[in-house]
């Protein structure tokens, strides 16, 4: 009796496993050089971290009526670029403040102001002297109150946040 099953020649399957085999090496070359590459590059350049440090900070006309806050919040914040490969040109950098006892449940931004375009070279410190006004500002009334016992405590705990955008 004859095999009626269909078989197919063996020499198909080898080419197939063969040239499966050279494109999965290939691959793992390439990824290995790219790795290799990434890996170089950032054993010469070192990059460090740009480390922000608020110098001074101080809060003037605090004034907080039915619902609005009027207040001026001055800040002097310290940009320090310790490579000594880089430098950095901002595009822009949002400074906001926001109160500390709700910046987490809330987005509320009590004041905000956008810096102009600067370029920071290698191994620098700038100092960015900010001044962010919040007038007649609208609280909800959680906001108000907590805002209001701070003022009454004597101690107000603010977040200050900068985004910044780099090139």
């Amino acid at each position: 009796m004859a095999n009626s099953t269909f078989q197919r020649p063996l020499a198909a399957q080898p080419r197939q496993s063969k040239l499966f085999r050279y494109i999965a090496i290939v691959l793992l070359v390439l990824i290995i050089l790219v790795c290799l590459a990434v890996l170089i590059t950032w054993l010469v350049i070192k990059p460090r971290r740009i480390v922000y440090t608020v110098e001074k900070a101080s809060i003037q006309h605090y004034n907080l009526t039915k619902n609005n806050l009027n207040a001026t919040f001055e800040f002097s914040i310290a940009a320090s670029n310790p490579s000594s490969k880089f430098s950095i040109y901002y595009d822009s950098i949002k400074a906001s403040v926001k109160n500390m006892k709700y910046f987490e449940t809330s987005k509320t931004t009590i004041a905000s102001e956008v810096v102009d375009p600067f370029f920071q070279p290698h191994r620098n410190v700038t100092t960015l002297d900010l001044k962010l006004l919040a007038q007649n500002m609208p609280l909800s009334g959680s906001d108000y109150k907590d805002i209001e016992h701070e003022k009454t405590s004597g101690e107000i705990e603010i977040k200050v946040s900068l985004d910044a955008r780099e090139e």
